[in-house]
């Protein structure tokens, strides 16, 4: 660390607010405020590093100006920060080229996050293939849980849903998406499990963050949210051998009516579609309640994504179609897992389209996209 010149001295710990003369040596590179940038000791400054190097990535950020996406930042992408090609296998530092349908862009990507050596990981962590799954007998029948994996996913699922809320405590305007899969991250691994995303077909990032017309499969990025985005949070975590999934969608700051419908019909079809949920029912019928409660508010319901079956796999049987007059086939029986999912989308929209080579889905006229799921 840089000692602080007389001045210095009179300032507070970051961390402990003990008076401080030792200054963050990156703080100082990248002249950002003495008062932010004070430690005591070596001791506070490495406990504080991991909240405090967020600092540093701002003041990158802000470099990028109102263009943001387009423009280039060479200090971004020497620390790796590159745009995602090919479904997430490869990177470029030029922006996509893509017939975008509204104002939103992809940003840089920052660097794969690691994962301890002792955290217990699915076959896809290493070479981005979920072997098992794709020859899995599960994606042709639904499987019946025994009462243990029952409870390990009741397990995970509480897991899930803390990491869901740490994330949704850092949503406000200014904050970068890659910020909030870094609390993904570093909230799952610190709970002992793995985040069933990262590198699941060789998607680069913890968590989906998708923002305004993006359907589903955002990737974290260096975008700040803006005052009036909503924002979707997918969030799956892998412990003790099964997956636990749940997403959610918020408000950043202030949002107009048009989105506070969206997302209102949208929990109401949740809601209804939970109502039905017992031994016996189609599972074709949970498309049909949706259906019916998203028309009659003229929202429509994308068709492209369905919920799915999840327990020791990430995805599997049962297909859980949202929309009406689907043909999925089978009932439901006590023991099976499966996500309800709804996507909903305003002003009618049904089409939706890959953007520029990525993984994620946007509505073909920048309509806005909601999804919130039930397990």
């Amino acid at each position: 660390m840089a000692g602080g010149s007389d001045a210095a001295e009179t300032l507070s710990c970051a961390r402990c607010s003990n008076p401080a003369s030792l200054q963050c040596p990156k703080c100082v590179e990248l002249k950002l405020p003495r008062e932010g940038a004070a430690f005591c000791t070596q001791d506070c400054f490495k406990a504080s590093w991991s909240s405090h190097k967020s600092v540093h990535l701002k003041a990158k950020l802000s470099s990028l100006g109102t263009d943001g996406a387009g423009g280039q930042n060479s200090d971004l992408a020497s620390e790796g920060w590159l745009y995602c090609l090919r479904k997430g296998q490869s990177r470029t530092p030029k922006l996509p080229p893509f017939n975008w349908t509204g104002s939103l862009r992809p940003y840089p990507i920052s660097v794969k996050r690691n994962v301890p050596a002792h955290i217990d990981k699915p076959d896809w962590a290493n070479d981005g293939v979920p072997k098992v799954e794709l020859n899995s007998d599960w994606q042709h029948r639904v499987e019946i849980k025994t009462p243990d994996q029952i409870e390990r996913m009741r397990e995970t699922c509480r897991i899930a849903r803390e990491v869901l809320d740490a994330a949704a405590r850092m949503i406000r305007p200014g904050v970068t998406t890659d910020e909030i899969d870094l609390v993904v991250h570093e909230a799952t691994v610190a709970a002992g499990a793995y985040p069933s995303p990262l590198n699941y077909h060789f998607f680069p990032k913890s968590c989906c963050t998708s923002v305004n017309e993006v359907i589903c499969h955002g990737i974290p990025d260096a975008r700040k949210l803006e005052d009036g985005d909503i924002i979707n949070v997918d969030v799956t975590v892998y412990y003790k051998g099964v997956h636990g999934d749940l997403n959610e969608t918020y408000f950043v700051g202030n949002v107009d009516e048009a989105s506070r419908k969206l997302v209102q019909c949208t929990y109401e079809c949740l809601d209804k579609a939970i109502s039905i949920v017992k031994p016996g029912v189609r599972f074709r019928d949970v498309g049909e309640v949706i259906n019916r409660h998203a028309s009659m508010s003229g929202l429509s319901v994308v068709k492209s994504y369905c919920g799915h079956g999840i327990g020791e796999l990430f995805h599997c049987a049962p297909n859980i179609p949202h929309y009406g007059r689907n043909k999925a086939v089978g009932v439901m029986k006590a023991g099976q897992t499966f996500t309800i999912e709804p996507m909903i989308n305003a002003f009618g929209v049904i089409k939706c389209g890959l953007m520029g080579g990525l993984l994620l889905q946007q509505t073909a006229n920048a309509a806005l996209s909601l999804s919130i799921l039930f397990w």
